[in-house]
């Protein structure tokens, strides 16, 4: 049952990862992305997502040594996820990457690294060198972000290990039901970024209804609309009401129909790049 913040998925190799988290996309280095993290930690959240092209680690490092200690908890309680960035794909380079990343963050370990993109013919070697982090018992668990189900097939063609999270675009208007279901059927958890298309769904009529007939937001809506069909989901803010308003949807559920009617918005549609098709 998902009945508060701290509840968690389990991953396929045992790990444990909470059902929601905060999200620092686009949040500024400095006082911005420290605030957001301590007060997402006093709030409860115990899962924090970032990524080395973000150029926030160091913030998102600080804004959790602020929060443990103001929260009273253990860096074991919560759960922090970086990216290797696409410039430093390779095996070598990704190894280095990563101690990059744990300098800036100030921590001995992370709990999920992600190869961010699927830069065509490097993002093998860089799962080789993930897949190496984790049997060194560096890294907790690793995964893939913004991976396609051709993508998926052909690092699990070789690897060794099977990702454990593919973190993706995913909202009403880009429902992604056959990665879902391919995700699924291999115990790949899914991951949603963007869950609210960055606030293109917030006046949607649909929506709006349903967020009513509730008495709650449309954000609240749609974050619980990921929670009910097992999707991780990590949305952003940075200010307090909003974090603690996003992660009140644990006192209410979408009946079956409301969830339909929820997924019928969708239109195949992104705001970010296709997997496909990007050059970056």
């Amino acid at each position: 049952m998902k009945n508060d913040l701290q509840t968690c998925t389990t991953l396929h190799n045992g790990v444990k990862m909470p059902w929601f988290g905060l999200g620092v996309f686009k949040v500024e280095e400095g006082t911005e992305v420290i605030e957001a993290v301590k007060t997402a930690i006093s709030k409860g959240y115990r899962s924090i997502d970032t990524a080395a092209v973000y150029q926030n680690e160091e913030g998102v490092g600080e804004g959790i040594r602020q929060g443990i200690k103001e929260a009273g908890i253990s860096r074991e309680e919560l759960f922090i996820t970086s990216k290797v960035w696409n410039a430093d794909f390779g095996y070598e380079s990704t190894l280095e990457a990563y101690e990059t990343s744990l300098k800036k963050l100030g921590l001995e370990y992370l709990d999920l690294y992600l190869i961010h993109w699927p830069v065509e013919g490097k993002y093998k070697d860089t799962w080789r060198a993930l897949e190496t982090l984790y049997t060194e018992k560096r890294v907790k668990a690793i995964g893939v972000s913004n991976f396609h189900i051709h993508h998926l097939q052909d690092v699990m063609k070789d690897a060794t290990i099977v990702p454990m999270v593919n973190q993706v675009e995913f909202h009403p208007k880009l429902t992604q039901e056959d990665l879902r279901a391919f995700c699924q059927q291999n115990h790949i958890q899914f991951e949603a970024w963007s869950p609210l298309m960055q606030g293109q769904l917030l006046e949607d009529e649909k929506l709006k209804e349903i967020a009513d007939a509730h008495g709650k937001s449309v954000a609240q809506i749609i974050l619980r609309w990921d929670l009910q069909n097992d999707v991780v989901t990590i949305p952003k803010s940075i200010k307090e009401h909003r974090i603690v308003e996003n992660a009140s949807i644990f006192d209410f559920e979408l009946s079956a129909e409301e969830m339909e009617k929820i997924s019928s918005l969708n239109e195949n549609k992104r705001v970010g790049p296709d997997p496909d098709n990007f050059d970056f």
